[in-house]
């Protein structure tokens, strides 16, 4: 279903079917969710080629077949989920109290029941199938509106899900800013988002309505920062990776570094020689390998934060040049913006690092404070009470030290943000009981 086709009586009928199959999907057992799962995988598997040709269309990003990170990501989930469902839906037996020795309590995880997912742009792929996989996994319905933004990857996935379930079950409708509202203002058990806060807070506040419950995967300007011994070259390494992914439009993306301002000269030097090994042959920047911005909006934006810290004075000491014609932004490196510099005070989502010397890591955890609650911090040290002290006087969606996106990356540990940086964990278990109602069951035995 594209925008032009919008069809509020086809989308309730969609709505109605699923909601008319919740109880047969709450009633299928490990088998049978896992024989989904398996469906999913196959389809996926198969058409590894499309969706690695999709991708490249819309976001210039590498084919990589089998090695996409996205491709990679979901089918890691799929597998993760495939080898434990049976065991996470089994009841969670607790121990009763003293008082009530001798009777049975446990939880029982049951579905939610209709879920809505909203997928993202930056990774239209990835962000549609992982939370699908816990959807599934734990008996949900679920309506699926991918990302407008990457039409040749909407189409793919709206394809594989078309394969994969009945629509009864798993439904996917493309569209865009019309069809989004739509979908919102049905009577859905749960929606899940990934996306921008200034989003997040459009769908709590449709879901709010219906008493909707929600997961919000959104972002926030997650910060890094060095003490005063660690190895430069290495933490160098890991945050250019960290940040120029995907070109920067990355929630978990090294969104700005503080450094002590005696060791400033030497990062920016080594970040920018590594720069040049990933994205540059002979100063000559080869675009194939720098995924491009998404749109002419973002490229805007993203060139105005640069521009704007410029005008106020700032340096650039690496890239600063750009291309409206491919919505290209060369990796750039801005030195010690102003705090109340837009740069400084939203997420930025894009090829740019402002890197900013501190006299006392005071400085530095102040500043993080005043910007809100990021969806992840870096520490790069191996003082532990440097370590401590950082996570003492801050608050994130979660935290890597020595390295960067490894919080995620770590299949056992919970995703997600906090405040404004997002509502819920997923990932694993914690996604099939984020995806689940955990119903308390008391049952009298004395």
């Amino acid at each position: 279903m594209t925008e032009a086709q919008l069809d509020k009586p086809a989308i309730a009928r969609i709505f109605a079917a699923q909601r008319a199959n919740r109880v047969a999907l709450k009633k299928r057992d490990a088998a049978g969710r896992i024989a989904r799962l398996e469906k999913l995988r196959d389809v996926i598997v198969r058409r590894i080629p499309d969706i690695d040709e999709a991708l490249h269309l819309d976001l210039r990003k590498a084919k990589a077949g089998m090695q996409n990170g996205e491709i990679g990501a979901v089918l890691a989930d799929l597998d993760t989920a495939i080898a434990n469902v049976a065991s996470w839906m089994e009841p969670e037996h607790i121990e009763p109290s003293p008082h009530f020795a001798g009777n049975e309590t446990f939880i029982q995880y049951e579905p939610r029941g209709v879920v809505l997912l909203y997928g993202a742009w930056n990774f239209p792929f990835a962000m549609v199938f992982s939370p699908l996989v816990p959807i599934v996994a734990a008996g949900n319905a679920c309506i699926v509106k991918p990302n407008e933004l990457q039409p040749h990857t909407s189409v793919i996935v709206a394809q594989i899900i078309a394969e994969a379930f009945p629509e009864h079950e798993v439904a996917c409708l493309e569209g865009g800013v019309a069809l989004a509202e739509a979908l919102g203002e049905l009577p859905f058990d749960h929606v899940f988002l990934t996306g921008s806060p200034a989003v997040g807070k459009r769908v709590m506040a449709a879901a709010a309505k219906h008493l909707t419950s929600v997961t919000l995967e959104l972002g926030g300007k997650c910060p890094t920062i060095l003490d005063d011994a660690y190895p430069i070259a290495d933490a160098a390494a890991k945050i250019v990776g960290a940040r120029f992914l995907n070109a920067g439009q990355l929630c978990l993306s090294v969104d700005h570094v503080w450094v002590p301002k005696e060791r400033q000269s030497e990062l920016v030097a080594a970040l920018g020689a590594v720069i040049d090994h990933m994205f540059y042959v002979d100063g000559a920047l080869q675009r194939e390998r720098l995924p491009r911005l998404v749109d002419a909006r973002n490229f805007a934006r993203v060139k105005g934060y640069v521009d704007d810290v410029v005008a106020r004075g700032a340096q650039v000491a690496k890239g600063g040049h750009s291309d409206l014609s491919d919505l290209t932004i060369e990796p750039t490196i801005v030195l010690d913006p102003p705090f109340d510099a837009p740069i400084m005070q939203e997420e930025i989502f894009g090829p740019v690092l402002p890197v900013i010397g501190y006299g006392s890591v005071d400085e530095a955890v102040e500043q993080i404070d005043a910007t809100g609650k990021p969806l992840a911090l870096y520490v790069f040290s191996h003082d532990q009470a440097f370590v401590d002290d950082v996570l003492a006087r801050s608050s994130s969606g979660g935290v890597t030290v020595n390295n960067v996106l490894m919080h995620y990356v770590e299949s056992r540990l919970p995703f997600g943000g906090v405040n404004g940086s997002g509502i819920g964990r997923y990932k694993g278990i914690y996604g099939f009981r984020e995806l689940s109602n955990a119903r308390s069951i008391f049952v009298q035995k004395v």
